[in-house]
């Protein structure tokens, strides 16, 4: 028996050290080759010129200088332009929720704030993995896990003591249909080995990482995007159509919001509002009023705030998202990107059930990015970003799951300081968001797939013929699109 419990003992171990271990790291190395950086952007561990731990060989085969240490990958840091990167050595911030709050002219949904929690976690001995341990990709919380669990309170709580986990927050989801907990993990172990060791409870649904998501703007003279998606701003209207925005704090001072936003809700309320200017800029882009004036005048915006200092965590997201839902929205604009995450595909895949037309940023971590989620799941409309003369975004993101182009380049925008030069994928989503506003407004019986269908029937084609990695089906065309039967 001694010599039984030494092996299980040794196999926990070995998977606590393999899970620890995250698919992708991060990397800023400036003394590495572009060979190399190649080399370690790459999805799997072998591949040619490239040696078994990510390094460049030199032409005899033998690894080249730089090589990555040992069973370690590498994936070079996200891009999260006018979001300066924290100082080296520097620890994420990570968003914490601690129940959302909102304001609004009309109805209102403030969720009671989490238990909090009490008292030394005890860690159980013995606990088995019910499933190999998960290499997880992207960033993410360290020391979290988000669970759907059946069951209530009581059964929450006899999870958490289980597995020696601490219950930081937990809610009914409207999205996800069932209750969705944040577990704290207080005893150091990697959230891979967590999420296999919860695998074994029937009562834990789904288990996944508390991943983080990162808005997509790029630093950046007038508004061209009328004449590009070929939407006539005198005519331009989404007169009570009603938009959902998730995004960063807004100015809701700033004259081009005035009379915009119908409602306001909080997913983060004790993280202190920093920045306001990329979610003044997306509202303003898709509804604003006056001088700079936006694609669907007349729109109701209902904004969520998700995001402080450019990232958010999937639990902040998905209480903004189920709030969105309760507001009766007919769009959803997403600009934002992050890893996959089967929750978060559950929220989107559902949002779509609804009738919601989900629009998201592709992304602008560049052409050999891994694809980026929201906006890579089935039933989301991925926007990439084009400039004046309709040239693709050199940052953006390349790949299958682009849907559809419009402008998203050097465009005049309201932002926190009054107005502003935008870029990025994130303000392209804001155009092509405020475009389907115009054809729910022109025919507002007209359904999620019926508008995606047009969209993609009517896009002016940039690229190779047809759909392509780049442009997707094209450059969005609303007076074409508004057409289609």
């Amino acid at each position: 028996m001694a010599a039984k419990a030494v092996i299980l003992h040794a196999a926990i171990l070995a998977a606590a050290a393999f899970a620890a271990v995250p698919a992708f790291a991060q990397t800023n190395d400036p003394g590495l080759s572009q060979t190399q950086v190649d080399c370690l952007n790459r999805t799997t561990v072998a591949g040619a010129g490239c040696d078994k731990d990510g390094g460049a060989k030199n032409n005899n085969g033998a690894p080249g200088n730089g090589t990555a240490a040992a069973g370690a990958v590498f994936l070079p840091a996200l891009i999260v332009d006018l979001f300066p990167n924290p100082p080296a050595g520097a620890a994420p911030q990570t968003p914490a929720p601690s129940g959302g709050t909102s304001s609004s002219n009309g109805p209102t949904n403030t969720p009671a704030p989490p238990p909090t929690p009490s008292g030394p976690v005890t860690v159980p001995q013995g606990l088995n993995l019910a499933e190999p341990p998960r290499a997880i990709t992207g960033e993410f919380v360290p020391d979290e896990v988000l669970v759907t669990v059946e069951g209530d309170a009581g059964v929450v709580q006899q999870i958490a003591t289980s597995f020696g986990l601490q219950v930081r927050s937990q809610r009914q989801s409207r999205l996800l249909g069932t209750t969705l907990v944040r577990f704290g993990i207080t005893d150091g172990r990697p959230v891979g080995v967590v999420l296999a060791q919860l695998a074994a409870d029937g009562r834990t649904q789904r288990r996944e990482p508390n991943h983080i998501y990162t808005l997509q703007q790029a630093a950046g003279i007038v508004n061209y995007a009328f004449d590009r998606i070929a939407l006539d701003s005198k005519q331009a209207s989404g007169e009570n159509v009603r938009v959902a925005v998730i995004d960063t704090g807004i100015d809701d001072t700033n004259p081009a919001l005035k009379g915009v936003i119908a409602a306001q809700y909080d997913a983060m309320p004790n993280v202190p509002i920093e920045k306001r200017d990329h979610g003044t800029s997306v509202d303003g882009l898709i509804a604003g009023v006056g001088q700079l004036e936006g694609m669907a005048p007349g729109a109701k915006i209902y904004h969520a705030r998700a995001f402080e200092g450019g990232k958010s965590t999937m639990d902040v997201i998905l209480s903004a998202l189920d709030w969105a839902a309760e507001q009766d929205v007919r769009i959803i604009n997403m600009s934002f990107v992050g890893p996959k995450n089967d929750l978060l595909g559950t929220a989107c895949r559902n949002a779509r059930a609804m009738g919601m037309v989900l629009v998201a940023a592709a992304g602008n971590n560049g052409p050999k990015a891994p694809y980026g989620y929201p906006a890579a799941f089935d039933g989301v409309i991925a926007v990439t970003a084009t400039d004046a003369k309709d040239g693709l975004m050199p940052q953006a993101n390349r790949g299958a799951y682009v849907f559809i182009s419009a402008p998203g380049v050097e465009m005049l925008a309201p932002s926190g300081a009054g107005s502003d030069v935008v870029t990025g994928t994130s303000f392209a989503a804001a155009i092509v968001s405020g475009a389907i506003a115009n054809l729910i407004h022109a025919a507002p019986d007209r359904s999620a797939d019926d508008i995606e269908k047009a969209l993609a029937a009517t896009a002016k084609d940039l690229g190779p013929k047809g759909r392509d990695n780049d442009f997707g089906y094209g450059l969005i065309d609303t007076k074409a699109a508004e057409a289609a039967k």
